[in-house]
């Protein structure tokens, strides 16, 4: 069983909280018998609190609620009133698309960082993940520092060492966090027009973005989901055949939860011969892919690569944008659309695109599908920290390597100029040395001890629609150095190497020159919707 810290709660907090989840004393449960408004604030709140959701919950949201008329529901035993519903409504329309139409905000707590990649791995679900730049991690729960202690590894010969390792790892990354906090304060001056709150906001965000790379994959934080039955049950399907105990574990405890809620969408999960062949499957693919692998390529030496790569695009891709712009306004197939474009002149290419692509007044106005029909794909490698940012997003391919000490690590500047720089390398080297302890007894449980300073390689592919969305977001003012830069790259080479200038453009909402302060106009526009409104004299 995973370890982790249960939460207490009073007599009368506990009678509030029965109504709307459905435990009070595991880390996954599922939200009900709320508003969706509720649910969907309580999960944007969540993100960026130190607090489990239950706790936020009664803290921040429940004294704004109306829950006299909910005095007799009792969340945690609803398992009946669910099964009776949805039994009669799926066996009825009996369709698998019938999973689609069922929704649940689940909760998964104290989850390491390798297991919320797992979680947040479906296209078609929604995430919020804990953030590692407004909360810091050196904050105890239960008494001890928030990192997954793996029963099978604290009950070997590496236990106490793994355990010993990690909290001087976290003992580095707070005297960090706070170094780093004490020069960004003593070197940026506070503007006269933000309030003190303000600056103090955006100068420990700095600190933290340039020191959670001390932090170790172990790490624990909280991922909001919410998906549809048959997203969940494509989820736990892969969870139950992933190689991470932890993952499989969860997948246990999420299986659980969801059943009092949409118990016959996920019939079919633990079912030896459906879910239990799919698992098998996708655990079998994968072992005998990695054994062919290793057979084929194991022995071969990594040569030096840049950290961004466009290896593939297509050559023809501006005539085939254009030819897709033109589709639905004309009665022409495309075949005939495209031998039409490629013979425009260049003031009508120009002119095409420039109507389709409009005054984007704002990155949120974006054109339409015809950019779906550029793909391009991306050979990365950066810090574990940018990658777990940029996995998040839904519509893009990602796949990645296993996460070593072996690609190196990144030492962001700010540390050195706030004369860290041993603090950071020992924490590194701790690291590095932990993982290779581990990696004979565990293989897969070793990268909980790796740093997210390291490197991880992975491949992103996504089309020109896609990426619009994801460079001018990830350009932005207040993004994170590290991600930043692979934006601004990935955008550099699709109009330089791939020669797309035209498509480059189009991302008219890309933010080149870095600000000294990431979080400060962010800070600023939340302070500005904090203040009550006045009315005009």
């Amino acid at each position: 069983m995973t370890v982790y810290v249960p939460e207490e709660f009073a007599p009368d907090e506990a009678d509030v909280l029965r109504r709307y989840f459905t435990n009070l004393d595991a880390p996954v449960f599922a939200l009900v018998n709320l508003p969706e408004v509720v649910k969907g604030a309580l999960f944007a709140r969540y993100s960026r609190s130190a607090k489990s959701l239950r706790r936020l919950f009664l803290d921040e949201f429940v004294g704004e609620l109306d829950i006299e008329g909910d005095q007799t529901i009792d969340a945690t035993v609803g398992l009946d009133r669910a099964e009776a519903l949805y039994e009669r409504i799926f066996v009825e329309y009996g369709d698998d698309s019938v999973a689609q139409l069922g929704g649940v905000h689940l909760a998964c707590e104290q989850a390491s960082n390798l297991l919320t990649k797992v979680l947040e791995w479906g296209r078609l679900m929604s995430y919020l993940e804990q953030s590692t730049r407004y909360i810091a991690y050196d904050a105890r729960l239960g008494g001890r520092y928030r990192f997954h202690r793996d029963p099978d590894v604290l009950a070997s010969r590496h236990g106490t060492r793994y355990v010993g390792d990690m909290d001087r790892m976290f003992d580095a990354y707070s005297a960090a966090v706070e170094g780093v906090t004490e020069h960004v304060r003593a070197t940026i001056v506070r503007h006269a027009d933000d309030s003190e709150f303000v600056y103090r906001q955006a100068t420990r965000a700095k600190a933290l973005d340039a020191t959670r790379g001390i932090l170790p994959a172990a790490s624990l934080s909280n991922v909001g989901i919410y998906g549809t039955g048959q997203g969940f049950e494509a989820l736990l399907l892969r969870m139950r055949a992933h190689p991470l105990p932890e993952a499989r574990t969860y997948a246990d405890l999420m299986l659980t939860e969801l059943r009092k809620v949409i118990p016959s969408f996920l019939r079919r999960v633990d079912l030896p011969e459906r879910g239990g062949r799919w698992s098998d499957y996708l655990a079998s693919t994968r072992d005998e892919t990695g054994a062919v692998v290793e057979q084929l390529f194991g022995g071969m030496p990594v040569e030096p690569a840049p950290s961004v790569t466009l290896v593939d695009w297509d050559p023809d891709a501006e005539d085939k944008l254009l030819a897709a712009i033109c589709y639905a306004h004309s009665s022409l197939p495309e075949s005939q659309l495209l031998e039409r474009v490629r013979h425009l002149g260049a003031d009508e290419r120009v002119s095409l695109l420039r109507a389709y692509v409009g005054e984007r007044e704002n990155r949120r106005h974006k054109p339409g599908r015809a950019f779906e029909r550029v793909d391009y794909r991306f050979d990365v490698l950066s810090d574990y920290g940018a990658f777990r940012d940029l996995q998040r997003h839904r519509l893009l391919t990602i796949e990645w390597q296993r996460l070593t000490p072996n690609h190196g690590y990144v030492r962001p500047d700010l540390v050195d100029e706030a004369g860290l720089r041993g603090v950071f390398d020992e924490a590194m080297q701790r690291s590095a040395e932990l993982h290779d302890q581990l990696l004979g007894d565990f293989p897969h449980q070793a990268s909980y001890a790796v740093a997210m300073a390291y490197r991880l390689r992975y491949v992103m592919q996504f089309n020109a629609r896609e990426a619009i969305h994801l460079l001018e977001l990830r350009s932005s003012p207040q993004g994170h150095p590290a991600y930043r830069r692979v934006a601004l790259e990935m955008h550099a080479q699709i109009a330089e190497r791939a020669g797309h200038r035209a498509i480059a453009a189009a991302m008219s909402h890309m933010t080149v020159d870095a600000p000294e302060l990431e979080r400060l106009e962010s800070e600023r526009r939340a302070e500005a919707r904090r203040q009550p409104t006045r009315d005009a004299t």
